[in-house]
Order: structure tokens, then sequence, then C-alpha cells
């Protein structure tokens, strides 16, 4: 028990830890061969924080572990909205662009809406990992080709002051980061799985708690960094991204690989509050008598609550 529980806490530094070496060598990689900024930044923010939660799901489903790989992935959804969201509000009020409430969030909600419909029979076949997967790269295709786009019109000009990418350095930093974050995340599975097993707590539960939060902290370490700078739109996309990262190419694959049975709870607990959490960023950063919108301090206390009142819902059911 004590070696799970180390195996646990080991597998979550280093995940986090390798995530952003992973992070540091495909960004400097981009850069040696030209890519925009602005790609770099969506592409490589939106997966490297996303990176931990893909290894993790794809490692539990093909260990037959579904319910951690479902629970990290809806877990972490929950988790970067209402707490992360509610943490970051709280610090420094977080502006919403009309942009984001005419495409980003309406986008989310929808990929959110279509993730419940092929749960609905409480099962996660190829077919349904496949269809997530193209909803993923088309979605994927139409952020670069806009993106292209902005720049093009925008003629952004590169940074003169910018360091020089030593190129074997940052292919190093990939590989290394990429072995340490599947090596890290069996670690993290196995210790969960034996923890759960040996309270009798489902595996989807600890998938929901320690894991998604443990896989979430990527995303928390970013966001505040970013809410701090008053870089906003990087705020909010943080989230947006990861969500949608977690939605179609974490589930995405982990079902492709491995077919995932849902627990019934899923559907009647877990996916209703991701669905009311991401329907409520829309009122709370809906533009009110012209002024901008803004999640303000309030509304990150709201989601906060939310959050503990989600996770003390949780542990009631485990103690029951």
């Amino acid at each position: 028990m004590l070696l799970a529980s180390l195996a646990v806490i080991a597998g979550l530094i280093v995940l986090v830890w390798s995530a952003d070496k992973f992070v540091d060598g495909a960004s400097q990689t981009a850069q040696y061969f030209g890519m925009p900024k602005l790609l770099i930044g969506m592409l490589i923010i939106g997966f490297g924080t996303s990176a931990p939660e893909i290894v993790v799901s794809v490692t539990s489903a093909v260990q037959g572990n579904p319910g951690i790989a479902l629970g990290n992935a809806y877990g972490s959804n929950i988790a970067n909205i209402a707490l992360i969201l509610g943490v970051t509000a709280i610090i420094s009020p977080v502006l919403v662009t009309p942009s984001i409430l005419k495409k980003e969030l309406p986008l989310l909600f929808g990929v959110s809406v279509i993730s419940a419909i092929l749960l609905f029979d409480r099962d996660v076949s190829r077919v349904d990992g496949i269809l997530l997967l193209v909803i993923f790269t088309l979605f994927m295709s139409i952020s670069i080709w806009h993106g292209l786009k902005v720049k093009n019109a925008l003629h952004l000009e590169e940074d003169g002051n910018s360091q020089p990418v030593i190129l074997g350095r940052a292919i190093a930093l990939v590989v290394l980061g990429l072995v340490l974050l599947v090596a890290s995340s069996q670690l993290l599975v196995w210790g969960a799985v034996t923890i759960a097993n040996h309270f009798g707590v489902s595996e989807l539960i600890i998938g929901l708690t320690v894991v998604a939060v443990g896989t979430s902290l990527p995303e928390l370490a970013s966001t505040i960094a970013a809410a701090r700078k008053n870089q906003h739109d990087l705020a909010m996309g943080n989230i947006i991204g990861s969500n949608l990262f977690n939605t179609l190419a974490v589930v995405g694959l982990a079902g492709t690989i491995h077919p995932l049975q849902a627990d019934n709870e899923i559907m009647t607990r877990d996916v209703p509050v991701m669905l009311f959490l991401t329907a409520i960023l829309f009122i709370f950063g809906y533009r009110y008598r012209g002024e901008n919108g803004y999640i303000k301090r309030w509304a990150g206390v709201i989601l906060l609550l939310s959050y503990i009142a989600y996770s003390g819902y949780i542990f009631l059911q485990i103690t029951q």
C-alpha cells in the first residue's frame, strides 16, 4: 500500500516535469523549422498540457482499466473548468472575448454533447473512438488553416531577439519527455489501480479525482501564469483547448485502441456535471450592458465551490 502511494506521488511529479520538458523541446523544434508562433502556441501548448491525460488514458485502456481512462478524461474536463479556472479567476478575473463566446465555447459544448450521445449506450466502441478522432482531425485542420490565414493577413514578423535553437538539444528534450511521460504514466496507473483495489474504490473514482487532478497540473500552472500576465485569450484558450483535446483525442485514442465499457455513474453524474459547467461559462462570460465579459472573482468562487461540492459528493458515495 505504501509502495502504491509512493508510486502515485512519484508518477504525478515525473508526469508533470516530463510534460514540461516535452513542451519545451517540441516548441524549440517547431521554432527551428519556422512554424508560426501562433501555431506553436495553439498546437504545442494545447497538446503539451494534455499530454499527461493522453498517455495515462491510453495506457489505462491498453491495460484494461477503462474506469481510469474515462475518469481521467472527463474528470480533467471538470477540474479544468471548476477547479483551475475557478482558482485562476479568484486570483485574476479572466476576460472572455466575443470570439470565445461565439466560436470556441459553442464548439466545446457541441463536442461535449456529441461525446455524451456516444456514451449513451455506456460503451466507447472503436467506431466511436474513430469518429471522435475524425472530428479532432477536422478541428485541428481548420485551426491550422485559420492560424496560417491570420498570420499571412497580419504579416507577423519573427522576433529578432529570440535565442538560437539547438536542434539536437530540442529533439533530445522531446525524446526524454516522451519516454518519461510513458514510464511515469504506467507507474501512476499501477499505483492508482492498487490503491483502488485495496480500499474497494472503483477505478472510475480514482480516475475522476487523484489521476484527473494530477494530470491537470500543467493546465493549472499555465493558466494561472497567463492570467497573471493579462494574457486572457491564452488563459481561456488553454482551458477550452485542453477540454477539446481530452474529449476528442484522449477518449478517441483510448476507445480506438481498446473499446471501453463505461460505468453508469459517468452518464448519470459526471457527464451532466461536465455539460453544466461548460454551459455556465456562457452565463459568467456574457457581456452585460455592453461591458467586456469577465469571469470575475465571484464567479471563480462559485466554480471552486462547485468542484468542492462535486468532490464531496463523490467522497460521500465512497464512504456509504
